[in-house]
Parts: structure tokens; C-alpha cells; sequence
């Protein structure tokens, strides 16, 4: 397959958040084919981060996500873009990864290696799990992928997920004087918190809170015993100060679960490369032990996780070339150590 097939092939396999085996299997299987030295790693289930290597140690790890969010959306194409779930993020951005490494290796680079994740969209258990891999100590660098324009991000905010949860009192709505609303409650929980102001920071600019997930109730005519909403806050400063915010202004009314968190993020620049910072996270905080983490990607964020989700052509080549190049240099990088001792 070319980079296109490649790319659409990827897109047309389900790969929603928890469902991602049969993508995997298919990566596995494409890259033994292709003379790599694959491990599946089991997460959960059938759930599986795909790991591959030349059988030499990698110094070099390209690495991305296999899941989508939902709905999954088949592939199409015209001259200029590939369109479909995960073309930009992160299936297109498989395939250059890829090949990438195929042209590595036919230039006689054996020290690269890929790992390919699972739950990237949901908590990065994928990411976690692979942390703990042993081959996570040969490796100095990790270059992840996620849609960057093909530019070289050298921040990333942080996230903070929080569930908050009321309770009240069910009653007939005819006589709601007999009952508690947890979504009244809630509400006037969730204005206090929008009204909050959020702090930012002169590098990774401000902080944001979209509150993504609302639920409550049973029906219209009864009152609701039970409310919940789902927070992510995007982060430019400490968590620490913002989850202080939170709860003070919750105030008590509402309980508070922290499903996942971590702080911005610094990474690595590289001469010769157009920079930028993202607003978004990635799985970088939780492959902390994969060596010094660089973010570079082909596609834009503006249209990953919409019905308009595309990566254009031009771009998934240019990102071949723009791996290759960063890889080289980075290899440069570690053996200039060795040269030195």
C-alpha cells in the first residue's frame, strides 16, 4: 500500500475509544509484514498498544494513538485531502510515522522503533501501560504525532477532567415543594464555576474550561434525585491553584471526582524547525520514561474530532520527510555523547 491506501485503510477500521482491537491487530500484522519485530501489548481486554522495532534498541521511538472519538466516519478522497475519522487525528498520522521509518531503515538506520497506543482520547491508559514497557529505558527520545501542521510544538497545556456530581430529593412535579432538584443544584453549581476567572500564563496563554458531558433525571415529570456534569479544564498554570478554585467554588454543594490531571508541558526544540504551542494534550505526560519528548504532526487540530475531519496530501508526505529529518538529527544528538566519552 501507498501512503493514501495506507492512510484510508486505517480509517476505515473502527477504532472509537475502547474499541480498539481489530486496528491494532491490523498494525501488528502490517508491520511483521513488513519485517518488524512486533509485540502486542495487552492493556485490557483486546485492547492492545502496538509496539515494533529492527530488533536493534531504539533510540528513537515514533509513537501516536490508534483510537478515535466517536462517530466513526469512512474514508474518502479527492486530489488535495483524505477525509474520514482519524485522518488527521491520528491515522494520517500513523501512516507517515511508517513510513518514515521504512525510509529509515532502507537508508541502514536500525536504532527506531514505533508504539502505537490505545485510550489516547479517554484517560491514556494505553500510554500508561506502555511506561512500564522495559524497552521505555532504551530509548532517548519519544517524537509523538498529533495534528500540529506540521510544525514542532514546544509546549502543550495541561488537562484537568473533573466529574462533579449532585444529589437531591425525587418527587412528583407537580408538588416539587416535596422534593430536592439536583439539576436546579446543579446548575447554580456549574454558573458559579463559568463565571470563575481563570488564570493564564505569558507562554501557554489561557486557561479554559468547556463542560462537555451534562446528565440528570429520570423524566420531566419527576424531580431529580441525581445530577452529574463532565469538566475539562485546560490548563496554562498548576493544577494545584485551579482545583483549589474549583472547589471553592463549588463551595460544598457538589462532589468532586478527579478523573484525570496533569500540569503544562514543556518539550524539546530542534534547530531547523517551524515551532509552535498547542492547546491540547497528548499522551507525552504518560510516557515519561520513553526518553525526551518532542510533538510534531501533520493536519490541524481545528478540524480533528469534527464531521469535516481531513488531512491534506501535500501535508502527509511533507511529514515523512519532516520524521526523517528529525530523527536523523536527533540520533545525531545521541551519539555526540558517545563520541565525547
Amino acid at each position: 500500500m501507498n501512503l493514501f491506501q495506507l492512510t484510508r485503510k486505517l480509517i476505515d477500521i473502527p477504532s472509537v475509544s475502547d474499541e480498539e482491537g481489530a486496528v491494532g491487530k491490523f498494525l501488528g500484522a502490517h508491520l511483521e509484514g513488513l519485517g518488524y519485530r512486533v509485540e502486542m501489548q495487552t492493556v485490557e481486554g483486546e485492547r492492545q498498544n502496538v509496539i515494533a522495532t529492527t530488533g536493534a534498541p531504539p533510540r528513537v521511538v515514533l509513537s501516536t494513538h490508534m483510537d478515535t472519538v466517536p462517530p466513526h466516519i469512512v474514508s474518502s478522497e479527492d486530489g488535495e485531502f483524505i477525509y474520514g475519522r482519524g485522518a488527521c487525528d491520528a491515522k494520517g498520522i500513523i501512516a507517515a510515522q511508517v513510513f518514515a521509518a521504512e525510509t529509515l531503515r532502507a537508508s541502514g538506520m536500525k536504532e527506531i522503533g514505533l508504539l502505537f497506543t490505545v485510550d489516547e482520547e479517554q484517560a491514556s491508559l494505553g500510554a500508561k501501560v506502555a511506561n512500564d514497557h522495559p524497552m521505555a529505558r532504551e530509548c532517548a527520545f519519544l517524537i509523538n504525532g498529533e495534528p500540529t501542521d506540521n510544525k514542532l510544538a514546544i509546549g502543550t497545556k495541561g488537562s484537568l477532567r473533573v466529574l462533579v456530581a449532585t444529589d437531591g430529593r425525587a418527587a412528583h412535579s407537580a408538588y416539587p415543594e416535596e422534593g430536592e432538584s439536583a439539576i436546579e443544584k446543579m446548575l447554580d453549581v456549574l454558573a458559579d464555576l463559568r463565571a470563575l476567572h481563570w488564570p493564564d500564563d505569558k507562554v501557554f496563554g489561557e486557561t479554559t474550561c468547556n463542560i462537555g458531558v451534562i446528565a440528570g433525571g429520570t423524566r420531566s415529570n419527576v424531580v431529580p434525585a441525581h445530577a452529574s456534569a463532565d469538566l475539562q479544564i485546560r490548563l496554562a498554570t498548576d493544577k494545584t491553584q485551579i482545583k483549589q478554585m474549583i472547589e471553592e467554588g463549588v463551595a460544598g454543594r457538589a462532589t468532586l471526582e478527579y478523573t484525570s490531571e496533569h500540569n503544562p508541558v514543556r518539550l524539546e526544540s530542534v534547530a531547523g524547525f517551524e515551532e509552535c504551542v498547542v492547546r491540547f494534550t497528548t499522551d507525552i505526560p504518560y510516557l515519561t520514561n520513553w526518553g525526551k519528548a518532542l510533538l510534531i504532526g501533520p493536519g490541524s487540530i481545528l478540524v480533528a474530532h469534527t464531521s469535516q475531519e481531513k488531512i491534506a496530501k501535500n501535508e502527509l508526505a511533507e511529514a515523512i520527510d519532516l520524521y526523517v529529518k528529525l530523527v536523523r538529527q536527533l540520533m545525531n544528538r545521541f551519539a555526540e555523547p558517545a563520541a565525547s566519552g
